[in-house]
């Protein structure tokens, strides 16, 4: 099973990864169930979430958090506070 990873990186890890090229997605509060058909990597520039995958346990992440979803990951997103996030899929 993979897990969902999270870091706090610098600006200089920012920087490197080209983070301020990814798209933008936003959300308001809400809870719905999610497929990751391809991993996604997303920096929360706003925001608090729990994803809670359905063979794991529930994870927090919010503004400042770098994420990567795992590929073939079902979740349920509860999204707490609005969110902004940069994110690319590979």
């Amino acid at each position: 099973m993979k897990k969902i990873k999270i870091s706090q990186p610098d600006e200089v890890e920012l920087n490197a990864l080209g983070v301020s090229d990814w798209a933008i997605w936003t959300h308001e509060a809400a809870d719905f169930p999610w497929y990751y058909e391809m991993e996604e990597t997303c920096y929360f520039l706003q925001g608090k979430v729990t994803v809670i995958p359905t063979d794991g346990e529930a994870v927090e992440m919010g503004k400042g958090d770098l994420v990567t979803f795992p590929q073939g990951m079902e979740c349920q997103w509860i999204i707490h506070e609005a969110v902004r996030k940069h994110y690319r899929f590979i």
